[in-house]
């Protein structure tokens, strides 16, 4: 992967630069410090993902739109502010990755985007969620009930039984609730069930 590292805070960036070049599958391009200069030197010199810092000599938030028509942009960021990290991906950003997280973190964010898929943290995705579903993409009531049971314990199979639906029909509104939630798995399903108040109407007594 061919990368470009555009932030204002050179011990950053050199700190960044030195981390990837140990990474056998990635190299770094060309690095940028004023936000001036990014659209330019993305165009001339080409690269795979643009990690670009949200805040460097001014808020970068209104370039990802057209940035991330020549490149991959991956944001980087200091703050914890999940809107911020959904606006970027809806602006066109591929991935958010907060400065806090390990180099680990990052690689596997580099790679996601490179397979064609988006990368968020988890308070991204909890955000992106809500809005999507105030948005149009609300859960039907027969998904509302099988979210319930998923996040107070209940398997697959215990689902389909008090439904009085096949696994294999169970399993199929799961994957559907998943893209509408945009979560992964079954943890994450849990921790909104439990953020939106949803448990609170189950009685597993029934």
């Amino acid at each position: 992967m061919r990368l470009i590292i555009a932030d204002d805070h050179a011990l950053f960036r050199q700190g960044l630069k030195s981390l990837l070049l140990l990474q056998p599958d990635t190299q770094v391009v060309a690095e940028i410090e004023s936000s001036d200069d990014v659209g330019a030197v993305v165009s001339a010199t080409g690269c795979d993902v643009l990690l670009l810092d949200l805040q460097m000599n001014r808020w970068m938030m209104e370039d990802i739109a057209q940035l991330s028509r020549l490149t991959n942009v991956i944001v980087l960021t200091a703050s914890e502010s999940a809107e911020n990290g959904v606006r970027a991906l809806r602006l066109g950003a591929k991935g958010v990755v907060q400065k806090r997280f390990a180099i680990e973190t990052l690689m596997m964010a580099l790679r996601s985007v490179a397979d064609g898929l988006v990368w968020m943290p988890p308070m991204v995705q909890t955000e992106f969620a809500r809005q999507e579903s105030s948005s149009g993409k609300e859960l039907t009531p027969r998904e509302s009930e099988i979210v319930r049971y998923v996040a107070s314990g209940l398997r697959n199979i215990e689902v389909a039984d008090r439904l009085s639906i096949t696994e294999s029909t169970v399993k199929t509104h799961l994957n559907n609730i998943f893209q509408k939630l945009a979560v992964r798995d079954r943890l994450e399903l849990t921790h909104y069930a439990i953020k939106t108040g949803m448990v609170a109407v189950l009685d597993r007594s029934r």
